[in-house]
Order: C-alpha cells, then structure tokens, then sequence
C-alpha cells in the first residue's frame, strides 16, 4: 500500500493501530493472502485468535447453520446452544459454572466484580483489595486497564479505580508482604503465561506458592487464561500444566476461534454469588456465540489435538533455540510452552518483524524486545520449519 491508499483506508477509523500496510483478503489453514494475492504464513494467528486456523469447515458449517437458524435472543430466554457449551466448557475445564462474554477483557471484567462481590459478603466488607502483577495486561475496560500492570497503557486516562496494587511477577516474597494477613484483600490475578507482557511462564513452584497464600488467607485466586488457555500450551488450560487450579478462570480468544466470545468461569459456590440481575451483558452468550464455543472447545480439548500442540510447540521451540544459537547477538532467550512461544531480542523487535512481513511471514511484538509466536494450533511441523526458515532469512539481515 501507499500512503494515500493509507490513508484512505483510515478515514473513518480511530487512530488507534498502528497497522501493517497490508489488506488481507482470505485465508486458509495457516495460510493468508491479501488483495495482491501475496501469500504469508501466519505465526500470530489474529494474537492467539484463530486457533483452528483459516477455513475450518466444521466451523463454517457451524456458523452457516446457527446464523441460519437463529442468532441472538438476550439472555431473556434459553436456548440449546447456550446449554450446550456451558456443559461442553465446563467439563473442559473442570468448572462448575460459566458465565459468557464478548471478549477477555469482559471476562476479565465479571472475574473482578464476582471476587469483590463474593469476598464482601462471606469474607468482610473491607475485603475489596485486588493486588495484580507488574507487567501484567488483563484488558482495556477502566476495571481491567487498572489491573493492567503497565503505566504506559494508562497513561491520560487516570485516575485509575481504587484498592488495585502491583507486585513482582513470580516474586513469592512481595506478594507475601502486601497480602498481610489478607484481611483487606479480595483477590490476586495472574496470567500462568503472560503474553502481551513478553511470553513469561510463572515459575511451577512460584504458582503453587501463590495457591497456598490465597488459601491460607482467604483470598480468591484469579487466572487469566484469555492468551494462554484454549489449548495453545498442549493443556486446555495452562494452569493444568502447573497443577494449580484458580478459583476463578477467565477465558476468550481461542474458544471462539475467530469468533468474539470470552467466559469467565468459578465452581458453583463463588459463582453463584451473582444472582438475577447482578451483572449482564445483551449479547453474550448468543445462540450463535455459544455454536461457535461448542464446536471449538470440543476440538481444543481432543487429546490428540493437545499432543499435537504439545509435540509441535516442542520442535518449534527447539527449532528457535537453534536460531538463539545461531544469533547470539541478535536472540537473548527463547520462552514459552506449547505453541505460546517468543524471543527476546538485544534491540526492539520492529526491524525483524518488518523484514518478516516482506519475507511472507507474520508476526508480533510482546512487551519492549520479544517476538511473539502465536500461530493457529493446527499447525504443522513442516508449516512451521517454513516459517522458521522465514524468520531465519530476515534475522540474517539484521
């Protein structure tokens, strides 16, 4: 694209991305093509969005028939749908109750509101405190954006909600000393795997650490899995790689595979803290949301789907440990499970991911220095040795 055709593109758009100067047009597996019918292998997968990839025909069956048959009624009525993947994400995830949204960010959101509202009646009044990590990013909504531990998105939109503090990440001593005896608090979120804040697992014993204190406290535990859940590590849900369960589980992205949904997820006894009338959302949880969660989830969580995962993510991550080899000048550490994975540079990943571009690939930044790779879960070994050799190329270059 030229910069006209730039800027015809953003007549009428808030400028809010900074955009790649592409137009993609279709897709396929984990191929896309834009309106040159230029190809690119997709290593970010619409950031850990399109987790089956591009024309999935069971998901386009899916759709067609749902939208076909009916696609919103509110929340006013039931429908099979809605049942369906309630029951279908529940036994997914072993959590007893769900409750749907439109995006993590919401999901995020009904986590936050239920652990206050829960920790208030059976804990204390006072118990309203929300500690969050440093680096951390839970969304874009006021409630989210303050847990998001990162300054710089909240910059000139303060002042941010109150009894919301930060710790270390995976530094079991800080958050030690702001729990206290856990009196004023009612809960502590985490990603098991932080994406946007640069593909950083938690430490095993650290997460099992954190489990014990919010027990010993009474403090509710609260896990954003919106990035690393749905599969993308070879578990459902990340957590079960560290065998750690929250008591509140917040999930999108990749259950809907393209599709907006998100779920916030509790056992019976947290969930029902919230009755009739005390949070709602018009849209989610749709008969055409929910067709679509059926369908996914119930492919996300097929054992040989998450081997797959985990036997890929293995070879991709060696394959990237090879190149750290190769650059040492260039890759300062390589991180991540599964097929959730990323590179730490010694300078700002821009130039790379630019030159990725040019080359047919596409991938994304995290955090200041890191490459993140998030690419449909169907991903094929050979899939990713091309993109590697992509990747390869353009840090020749560098």
């Amino acid at each position: 694209m030229d910069n006209q055709e730039i800027i015809e593109y953003n007549e009428y758009l808030f400028p809010t991305y900074n955009r790649f100067p592409i137009v993609l047009d279709h897709g396929k597996g984990v191929y896309l093509y834009d309106t040159d019918n230029n190809e690119y292998i997709d290593f970010m997968g619409g950031i850990a969005v399109n987790s089956l990839g591009y024309g999935d025909e069971g998901l386009i069956k899916t759709v067609t028939d749902q939208v076909s048959n009916l696609q919103h009624i509110s929340n006013l009525y039931y429908s099979k749908p809605l049942k369906e993947a309630a029951e279908t994400l529940s036994k997914a995830t072993g959590f007893d109750e769900v409750f749907f949204t439109n995006s993590g960010a919401e999901a995020n959101e009904c986590a936050l509101k239920l652990a206050r509202r829960h920790q208030i009646q059976n804990k204390s009044k006072d118990a309203t405190k929300i500690i969050s990590m440093n680096g951390s990013f839970h969304g874009r909504t006021y409630a989210t954006l303050t847990t998001t531990g990162q300054p710089e998105y909240q910059k000139d939109f303060g002042p941010m909600l109150p009894d919301v503090e930060y710790v270390d990440f995976n530094d079991i001593n800080q958050l030690k000393e702001k729990l206290g005896d856990g009196s004023d608090v009612a809960a502590v979120i985490l990603e098991p795997i932080r994406g946007e804040g640069g593909v950083i697992p938690a430490d095993k014993d650290y997460l099992k650490e954190v489990r014990e204190l919010c027990n010993k406290t009474n403090t509710l535990l609260i896990f954003d899995e919106v990035q690393c859940g749905a599969g993308r590590t070879g578990e459902f849900l990340a957590c079960d790689l560290y065998q750690v369960k929250p008591d509140i589980v917040t999930m999108a992205k990749g259950i809907g595979s393209g599709f907006p949904v998100g779920a916030c997820l509790a056992n019976k006894e947290i969930g029902d803290t919230l009755s009739a009338g005390t949070h709602g959302t018009t849209y989610g949880g749709n008969p055409l949301a929910t067709a679509v969660v059926n369908y996914v989830v119930a492919r996300l969580s097929n054992p040989e789907l998450l081997n797959q995962v985990k036997e890929n993510g293995s070879y991709f991550k060696e394959e990237l440990n090879k190149l750290k080899e190769k650059y040492p000048e260039l890759i300062k550490d390589v991180r991540g499970e599964g097929l959730i994975l990323g590179i730490e540079l010694t300078q700002a990943p821009g130039e790379v991911i630019n030159k990725n571009l040019e080359n047919g690939l596409l991938t994304i930044s995290a955090a200041n220095n890191t490459i993140r790779f998030v690419p449909p879960l169907i991903i094929t070994k050979e899939e990713i040795k091309k993109g590697i050799d992509i990747l390869d190329k353009s840090l020749a270059t560098i």
